[in-house]
């Protein structure tokens, strides 16, 4: 016998085709997000802390109008797999093609507002609609 540990798990293809069958559709799109999150060269959100400058990418869940302190503020919740984080546009009541579904990679300063990761007044570049 060998006192190399082997692992319980099989490798392969076989494994691959076997994770993709058995993992939930939320799973299977929570994977992608990560990876094209990675070769796009972003920070993953769950990685992001306060006060730190990042590049982040991923898909918009929620786009709702939301006052704040009597100022109109476009908010979206930006999710790429490993967590999300809230997008707001100050001052804004809608931006055409912001809306839930679209990809965006989004840039700035993070900060923690009730504990929730935000990004204000990000600079933006909406993705093709074309590579889902």
């Amino acid at each position: 016998m060998s006192a190399v540990p082997r692992s319980d798990k099989p490798v392969g293809r076989f494994r691959r085709i076997f994770d993709r069958l058995s993992s939930s559709q939320e799973d299977l799109e929570s994977e992608e997000l990560r990876e094209d999150a990675d070769t796009a060269g972003c920070t993953p959100i769950g990685d992001c802390q306060d006060r730190q400058i990042v590049t982040v990418t991923g898909t918009l869940r929620t786009v709702t109008l939301r006052p704040r302190a009597g100022v109109p503020a476009l908010e979206a919740e930006l999710f790429d797999g490993s967590a999300a984080l809230d997008v707001v546009w100050l001052g804004r009541r809608s931006i055409v093609g912001i809306e839930p579904g679209r990809k965006l990679i989004a840039s700035g300063r993070i900060s923690m507002s009730r504990g929730r990761r935000v990004l204000f007044n990000p600079k933006y570049e909406l993705r093709p609609l074309g590579r889902e």
